[in-house]
């Protein structure tokens, strides 16, 4: 018999609630917290982001500074490129909270759609 047989649960125990729970729900209830607070925090930093860039404009415009549009663009790829990492850092942790980590991704994406 292989040591890790003791790591399957029987199939009369699959559908137990504290197996569902524990396996399912928990993790799911994570990452459903964490998707939506991030959505929350990217739509919070889109704003601040737009806030100051119109604050560039108005200020170019009454000649107190005067904007690079190439600059520009360079700050909004380089936001752009973090939050591509933080956001695929956030699915690789929530993946190693199960054994599959579908339940924790999934709940990340429903609470990413719903923020």
């Amino acid at each position: 018999m292989n040591n890790n047989a003791k790591d399957w649960p029987v199939s009369s125990d699959i559908f137990t609630s504290d197996y569902l729970i524990n396996n399912i729900g928990t993790p799911f209830a994570i990452g459903l917290a964490v998707g939506y607070f991030a959505k929350k925090m990217l739509l919070i930093s889109l704003f601040l982001f737009g806030a100051a860039i119109v604050l560039l404009f108005v200020s170019e415009q009454y000649g107190i500074t005067e904007i690079n549009d190439i600059n520009l663009q360079h700050a909004a790829e380089s936001a752009t490129h973090t939050v591509k990492e933080s956001g695929g850092f956030l699915i690789n942790r929530l993946s190693k909270i199960t054994s599959k980590g579908v339940s924790a991704t999934g709940g990340f994406l429903v609470g990413f759609k719903m923020g």
